[in-house]
């Protein structure tokens, strides 16, 4: 019997995208999955986000977000789901403290929209989804916000280029036609980074001719192959993928390619790469289940290998003591000093200005930020890159 969508989301073609035999799993097979913790994880901060902001619109709110409410609210999210790991929780701490930080003063009626349901029609398919958050920037710009709680940040092309986002504009447009400009911002809550962008009308229009293609793709499709990928460690359905379970096995489908051959070179150099994503994954899911138990004891002694965690320490030198202690020995002058060793930590600044930004205005702003940009000074080295090429 042929696969019929009951509709489309982002969340379903990007599975579709990112491995086909998990997109069978769930979708056609409706095999029952199994969470893992980053995706939980996400789902406990998004909802105390949401949960947070919605009573800032109920209460018809003005003023800065409450950190102890904020933290109260994850607390009753993460223990409704039952999740543990002191470490995860606080990292989810830190994340909702510096959320509230970064928000300043929270105007109830610059709120347009927590969780916002739309639907939209690609071709023959519906398409569904919802927007973490949507604010009023002025009286002709709306900003549309995802929350992230990756690990990894997204590349510019990763965001100027994503689906998810051009799906959230088109639906805000249709929500909230009197918006003649559209901001678009992923904010990376484990870094305290916002990634913006925009769309041309042109990208919006292919976006949905894509999701119709996808959409249509899914349908039409007679197999299903396992795209092996970093993720597949965390993957709802690993523990039912044949393609994993010989992956932790280590086993490889090219060896020996001949230096000459280059198409051959670069054919196995992807294979080792995913078996290496792969097992690296799964090497610190391990680590994990390790560490926990070396919480309560300084050592474990298992198959002969003794498991303990070595404290690590970093070096960072007080500016003023420091300028100091090198004038005194070295008689150059303190301009010069400053010149020679003296920098601003990225993260710091940002936290600064966060901090005390609270008294400027948006654009007041983004202006500092820029010529902060402007007097920066950049290092750049080669770095290999290897990324697929979608045809």
């Amino acid at each position: 019997m042929a696969f019929t969508n009951t509709h489309l989301s982002y969340s379903r073609l990007s599975l579709f995208e990112q491995c086909p035999m998990a997109f069978k799993f769930r979708y056609i097979d409706k095999l029952r999955s199994e969470p893992g913790m980053p995706l939980r994880f996400g789902k406990i901060v998004h909802a105390t986000l949401e949960e947070l902001l919605r009573e800032v619109i109920d209460q018809e709110a003005v003023g800065p977000l409450s950190e102890a409410r904020a933290i109260e609210l994850l607390s009753q999210t993460w223990a409704a789901d039952l999740l543990t790991g002191s470490q995860e929780f606080a990292e989810a701490v830190a994340m909702v403290k510096e959320f509230v930080r970064s928000q300043g003063v929270v105007n109830h009626r610059d709120v347009l929209a927590v969780e916002q349901e739309f639907h939209l029609q690609a071709g023959p398919f519906a398409v569904l989804g919802f927007i973490d958050r949507v604010d009023r920037i002025d009286d002709e710009t709306i900003e549309i916000i995802d929350y992230k709680t990756n690990r990894q940040l997204f590349t510019r092309e990763e965001v100027d280029t994503s689906l998810q986002m051009s799906l959230y504009e088109i639906a805000a447009r249709k929500l909230w036609p009197w918006a003649r400009k559209v901001c678009l911002s992923f904010v990376m809550l484990r870094h305290g980074v916002r990634m913006s962008t925009t769309r041309t009308t042109e990208q919006l229009d292919s976006a949905m001719v894509y999701v119709e293609t996808l959409g249509k793709m899914t349908e039409a499709a007679s197999e299903f192959p396992a795209k092996l990928n970093g993720n597949c460690a965390y993957c709802d359905y690993r523990s039912q993928c044949p393609a994993y379970e010989t992956a932790l096995k280590g086993q490889r489908t090219l060896i020996g390619a001949c230096r000459e051959d280059l198409e051959a070179v670069a054919r196995e150099r992807e294979d080792v790469a995913r078996l290496a994503k792969i097992l690296y994954a799964r090497k610190l899911e391990l680590e994990g289940v390790l560490r926990a138990h070396l919480k309560h004891t300084d050592e474990l002694v298992l198959g002969n290998v003794r498991y303990s965690q070595i404290p690590m320490s970093s070096m960072s030198y007080p500016i003023e003591q420091t300028l100091d202690l090198l004038q005194s020995k070295t008689g150059l002058s303190r301009d010069e000093l400053v010149k020679r060793v003296a920098t601003v930590d990225k993260d710091a600044l940002s936290s600064l200005l966060k901090e005390h930004g609270k008294s400027l205005d948006k654009s007041q702003s983004h202006i500092l930020k820029a010529e902060f940009e402007a007097i920066a000074e950049r290092t750049v080295s080669p770095r290999f890159n290897a990324k697929e090429v979608r045809t």
